[in-house]
């Protein structure tokens, strides 16, 4: 729908929630501050609707803004997706948009496994929910506990997995390469 079209509908809806609070037009105008005629306008669609006049109407009917100017309604923000198993893991997607950075949490049960490093395009984040995760990344071989996360560039060859002592839990965003997720941590406490 263009802008055009959104605001098209605004002058009918400004009238039918009026009418249907019974509101007179006077009454609305000594409400708002704003004067009969330009009310009159509005609803009619000879005035173009501002945010500085539908604001103190919004306030008077003690409506939301997205009411008055027909906002479509917000879906569920839930993302219901199913478990995948994939190589003994359970992946539950988090993110519903194909392409982009892609979430997902990440059962890994224990198993003891050589590690098989591979590279490929992209860049992962890993935060460890539970238990312990064990990564390879070129020269290095480090365990994460809850808690501890880790970021990398996918072109270098890793591997991670459960540290064998259990199962561990932990999610994970991947992203095309050049998308890179920035966390602030506070600093540890020296004593």
């Amino acid at each position: 729908m263009s802008t055009e079209d959104v605001l098209a509908e605004v002058g009918p809806r400004l009238r039918r929630i009026r009418r249907e609070r019974e509101v007179t037009l006077v009454a609305l105008s000594q409400a708002t501050g704003i004067s009969v005629s330009t009310l009159s306008r509005l609803e009619s669609g000879l005035r173009r609707p501002s945010l500085e006049l539908l604001l103190p109407i919004a306030q008077a009917h003690q409506v939301p803004l997205d009411e008055l100017v027909g906002a479509p309604p917000v879906g569920d923000p839930r993302v219901r997706a199913e478990p995948v198993r994939r190589h003994g893991r359970t992946f539950w997607p988090l993110t519903r948009q194909p392409g982009g950075l892609q979430a997902y949490k990440v059962l890994e049960p224990r198993r003891a496994q050589e590690p098989e490093p591979r590279s490929h395009e992209g860049y992962e984040w890993l935060y460890v929910l539970s238990g312990r995760l064990r990564l390879v990344l070129g020269e290095h071989d480090v365990v994460l506990a809850a808690g501890e996360a880790a970021e990398f560039d996918t072109r270098v060859p890793h591997w991670f997995g459960s540290a064998g002592e259990g199962p561990v839990e932990f999610l994970s965003l991947f992203g095309p390469q050049g998308e890179r997720m920035h966390v602030r941590a506070r600093p540890a406490v020296r004593k």
